[in-house]
């Protein structure tokens, strides 16, 4: 069995995209960790140099990271669990 990977959402206040991967993550049951990236100045800087400059941005402990809403991925990582 594969192991579950850890998974960080980093967020941004009235961000819909970020409610819709929150939603989809609840909905596989896959466990995540929430960071608001308005908050952190440390997660801003993070997810910028990963590239990315849209939120949500998912990163998990595999190495795989995207950003905005991306169902294909979202459910991919139940699948891995």
């Amino acid at each position: 069995m594969t192991q579950p990977h850890a998974v960080a959402v980093y967020t941004q206040p009235n961000c819909q995209q970020c409610i819709a991967t929150k939603r989809r993550l609840d909905k596989n049951g896959t466990a995540y960790t929430l960071v608001d990236i308005t908050e952190d100045p440390g997660a801003y800087d993070y997810v910028i140099g990963l590239g990315h400059k849209q939120a949500p941005i998912v990163v998990t402990d595999a190495g795989v990271h995207w950003s905005g809403y991306r169902m294909d991925l979202i459910d991919a990582l139940k699948e891995t669990a």
